[in-house]
């Protein structure tokens, strides 16, 4: 919205497909980095939860991929 009331002249976004970016007249000027994902999980956590970080990294794997 801030570039469209004149509050910013350009804004860096994360693009995964570039649909919003068509839906909304954007163009990309340059790219600024590659960006991936991590899940991070305390060894602690790790070893008393599991059962319940598995469940959660196979979901993971479903929906990502």
């Amino acid at each position: 919205m801030a570039p469209l009331i004149g509050l910013s002249d350009l804004i860096v976004d994360i693009v995964e497909t570039g649909t919003t970016l068509k839906e909304n007249g954007l163009v990309v000027l340059d790219k600024v980095a590659d960006v991936s994902a991590r899940l991070i999980v305390n060894k602690a956590s790790f070893a008393t939860k599991t059962d319940r970080i598995e469940q959660v990294i196979s979901t993971l794997k479903v929906v990502v991929g």
